[in-house]
């Protein structure tokens, strides 16, 4: 069993609020170690009080106990901050293909104005206008497309 072993496994984990995303691609999977034949594995919620993180935790468990480990340990940690920096290219197809935007990547500090150049995940369109910075969960904001006529939800930059 190796380190890409379990990055294979844990592909087939996917994100309870959103279901077209694996753990491994939002980057939440922050360190994987193999010790005597036992899995330790440390993982970043997106936010605090993510609302998911104890049924994402019980899934990494589940996926890796079919790997034939001896025991399998979940942590969740805060230490490593999470950033949308951390979301793979596969991971921000896996959003848009949910009718999420996905974030768009930053090298500084986020900026709020960020989610006004947001584009739409139905038509592609940056002729977008930002509703609300607010959206169901702490990591969206509300869009509306002004060529397709579609509110969108954006996944804010973190």
């Amino acid at each position: 069993m190796t380190v890409d072993d379990i990055l294979l496994a844990l592909q087939d984990v996917k994100d309870p609020e959103i279901p077209t995303i694996s753990v491994v691609d939002l980057g939440i999977v922050t360190k994987i170690e193999i010790i005597n034949n036992v899995i330790n594995v440390v993982i970043t919620p997106t936010f605090v009080g993510c609302p998911a993180i104890d049924i994402m935790k019980r899934d990494v468990e589940t996926a890796l106990r079919t790997l034939g480990a001896d025991d399998v340990h979940v942590e969740v940690n805060y230490d490593i901050p999470w950033s949308t920096n951390r979301v793979s290219e596969r991971g921000r197809a896996a959003l848009l293909k949910h009718g999420l935007a996905p974030p768009q990547p930053y090298t500084v500090e986020f900026e709020l104005d960020v989610l006004n150049d947001t584009a739409c995940p139905f038509c592609g369109s940056r002729n977008t206008t930002m509703k609300s910075p607010f959206g169901p969960t702490l990591c969206r904001s509300l869009h509306y497309c002004n060529n397709c006529l579609q509110a969108f939800e954006g996944f804010k930059p973190l």
